[in-house]
């Protein structure tokens, strides 16, 4: 996502440039003694490549996976599938390119590829950071407020949702075509214009850091009423036996067992008089204890899942936005190598490789699911 927005150059002194002069600032990997493709070169071209391909095939089994399971068709999986799309857009519209241009050091496609790409770049990265958003916000309504939601979670909820974030990534990605101009003479560089600093403050915010707030506020929030769903259905004694206990008629071939009342029984020891006790047939069953315990490790695993999710999300992409804010900030001073840049471009890419991943693995009717539609059944 907007990748490259700095100049290789450093400060513009003369002193600079006459020190620089013989430095090649470039991470071009497509010389080797003269023309040819460096063994580095091809490496990471293999390396990018595959993360590519990873992720084309992820998010396609996704989207197939819930495309061909009845069961799958809710709505918080439409947004699942939303997001498989968003990534996959990332994977076909923008990946590839950013291959070329990161092997090759150099734009050679052209001013119209270049716009198409940078707009297809902050467009689908920031599509898929919002879904995440959408997702968590989605799982919020429905443990926090579980009975009305549940009327509400309606599949036209979800489409409003991802059609929001469509527009919202949008807006983002169109200010620049405005200020943008074609360069005189050959293209060599595909970056977006940072010296509208209004517009980096408004992009990395809007596509970045304000989600980011909005999920850690989310994810603690479903985390702590996960925590108390947890407590309140793990018996607080050890050993303590739940059963539920119903009245049965005489029947033969019941397995119902007697009960007496215990606290009746010990009064009638102390007081010396007859207490008369009703005989209760109660059938003892520990279903309700196996519900409860199958609930809790729903739960626990649940919020390990959202731990995960979240810190996959931070690690790929904070760095790059960091970067982002800061570079057309204090420009000069904060001079990097452009290997560094592209590093970081690629660690946030690696999120839509990620995020099927995490979605599928952690819920067990995707994994069946999956499985069938590998077995072709």
């Amino acid at each position: 996502m907007m990748n490259r927005s700095t100049e290789c150059p450093g400060p513009n002194s003369v002193d600079w440039q006459t020190n620089l002069k013989n430095i090649n600032c470039s991470t071009k990997l497509d010389t080797h003694d003269g023309g040819g493709i460096s063994a580095l070169g091809i490496s990471v071209s293999v390396f990018l490549c595959f993360i590519t391909l990873a992720t084309v095939l992820s998010n396609g089994f996704v989207i197939a996976t819930i495309y061909q399971t009845r069961k799958l068709h809710t709505p918080a999986n439409i947004l699942i599938a939303s997001l498989a799309v968003t990534d996959l857009l990332v994977s076909i519209l923008v990946m590839p390119i950013s291959i070329v241009y990161t092997v090759s050091g150099t734009w050679n496609l052209g001013q119209i590829v270049c716009d198409i790409w940078l707009s297809s770049d902050i467009t689908c990265c920031t599509a898929s950071i919002l879904h995440l958003c959408v997702i968590a916000l989605d799982r919020y309504w429905a443990i926090t407020d579980a009975v009305e939601y549940s009327t509400k979670r309606t599949p036209e909820r979800a489409a409003g949702m991802i059609v929001t974030v469509w527009v919202i990534s949008i807006c983002i990605s169109i200010p620049p075509l405005f200020w943008r101009q074609a360069k005189a003479g050959e293209l060599t560089d595909c970056v977006v214009n940072t010296d509208q600093i209004f517009y980096t403050i408004y992009s990395t915010f809007g596509a970045f850091y304000i989600p980011t707030l909005l999920l850690i506020a989310l994810y603690g929030r479903i985390y702590v009423e996960a925590r108390s769903r947890i407590l309140k259905q793990t018996p607080k004694k050890t050993g303590k036996r739940l059963t539920t206990a119903q009245l049965v008629a005489d029947s033969p071939g019941s397995s119902s067992l007697s009960s007496v009342n215990s606290r009746a029984n010990e009064a009638s020891s102390e007081s010396g008089s007859p207490v008369y006790l009703n005989h209760v047939k109660v059938k003892v069953s520990d279903a309700l204890l196996e519900r409860k315990r199958i609930s809790a490790a729903r739960e626990r695993k649940a919020t390990k899942t959202l731990g995960i999710i979240l810190g996959a999300f931070i690690v790929c992409w904070l760095p790059f936005f960091i970067i982002t804010l800061v570079m057309p900030i204090c420009k000069e001073a904060c001079w990097f190598h452009y290997a560094i840049f592209d590093f970081f471009t690629w660690l946030g890419y690696l999120n839509s490789l990620i995020n099927p991943i995490i979605y599928t693995m952690s819920n067990e009717d995707f994994k069946q699911a999956f499985q069938k539609l590998i077995r072709f059944r």
